[in-house]
């Protein structure tokens, strides 16, 4: 390995920096730019490494925020965010409702609105948390919506914190573009911060790498002090430093993901649209945004939910209900397509036509 990095005992069973060895970060920052473009730079020294991106969010949370303030959070998001922010940082998860008519993309106007509304409530809003590429939707923000974020945040003087965990892990026409892309050297970088990890793109979630890219030095001042409860061990950084630094391997295996990605995707939805079942316009994630709404009856949470225990009891396969992901419309499900092969497919349509069959025949 390069670098001078002490492969021995010694070099992984002492104590070592919480935030993260220099040599990983180096690594990961190389990482980063090749799955997130070649405009797109991130300084090491502007990184603290964390035990996966959950732990990353939440000293986030404790950064910006007090015990009672509030993070504003497009919808259907990741249920995850519950627990990564309310459960010890005590912040709250102000829902901000996007519909199917825009394929739950950003709505500027409603963002504002939910903004108010909690101003008007006395709530401190503190910043917003988003996902992009959208878990669960699977769309991506584009350059615009990006910029719009941008002068809604200066404009309210609040923060910005961008999960983009499944950078990597895209499958459609539309370009991934990183929030690190617009900031230019007009923009006051300290109020934006990128969060990161292994976990999807490289599948490595029982390796724990995340990373918190931050312009803020504040932040990453007491982010480093926090990482003393959520570092990465010695051997995984080691381990995964020589792995990233395999740069063949490394654009080898992003470029079969990302086609056996599109290629279960591609032949899932179709066969969920020959089923009746419509899919949302979607580039990435391991995910599809299935619209189940004309199987649930009644049209509500409690139809949503009697419909996931069909799928649990009949077809035994596991799906999330729409409503675990605070989406306002019933009948919406997250279903994880990168769970099975292309030859196992049909096995699982197979499953779901049985669901299907049976909300048909009792309707």
């Amino acid at each position: 390995m390069s670098g001078g990095v002490d492969l021995g005992i010694n070099g992984i069973a002492p104590y070592q920096t919480f935030d993260g060895v220099m040599e990983l970060k180096m690594a990961l920052s190389d990482f980063m730019h090749q799955v997130m473009g070649e405009s797109v730079k991130f300084d090491p020294y502007n990184m603290v490494l964390t035990a996966g991106a959950t732990p990353a969010i939440e000293i986030l949370s404790y950064c910006l925020a007090d015990h009672g303030n509030a993070f504003l959070v497009l919808t259907p998001y990741y249920p995850g965010f519950d627990r990564d922010v309310r459960w010890r940082p005590g912040v709250d998860l102000i829902p901000v409702h996007c519909r199917s008519t825009d394929n739950f993309n950003l709505n500027i106007t409603a963002l504002d609105q939910a903004f108010s509304q909690a101003r008007k409530r006395g709530v401190k809003i503190r910043g917003i948390l988003i996902s992009n590429p959208s878990n669960p939707v699977g769309n991506i923000l584009t350059q615009d919506m990006l910029y719009s974020l941008l002068d809604f945040a200066e404009d309210k003087n609040i923060h910005i914190i961008v999960d983009e965990v499944y950078a990597g892990s895209t499958y459609g026409s539309e370009k991934f573009v990183s929030l690190a892309e617009v900031l230019d050297s007009d923009i006051d970088k300290s109020r934006f911060h990128i969060v990161y990890s292994l976990s999807k793109d490289l599948s490595l979630a029982g390796f724990r790498v995340g990373v918190i890219c931050s312009f803020n030095d504040s932040v990453l001042a007491a982010a480093k002090k926090l990482t003393r409860f959520s570092a990465i061990s010695a051997p995984t950084q080691r381990l995964v430093t020589s792995m990233l630094s395999d740069k063949r391997f490394i654009r080898e295996y992003l470029e079969t993901n990302r086609k056996r990605i599109r290629q279960v995707r591609d032949e899932f939805v179709d066969c969920l649209s020959k089923l009746g079942i419509k899919c949302a316009k979607s580039s990435a994630g391991m995910f599809c945004w299935a619209d189940m709404s004309g199987l649930i009856r009644p049209y509500s949470e409690k139809g949503e939910i009697e419909l996931w225990e069909k799928f649990l009891s009949i077809a035994k396969i596991s799906i999330t209900p729409g409503s675990a992901c605070h989406c306002i419309e019933p009948g919406w499900f997250r279903i994880c397509f990168t769970t099975i092969t292309l030859e196992e497919v049909p096995l699982v349509i197979e499953r779901i036509r049985r669901v299907v069959e049976s909300c048909n025949s009792s309707s």
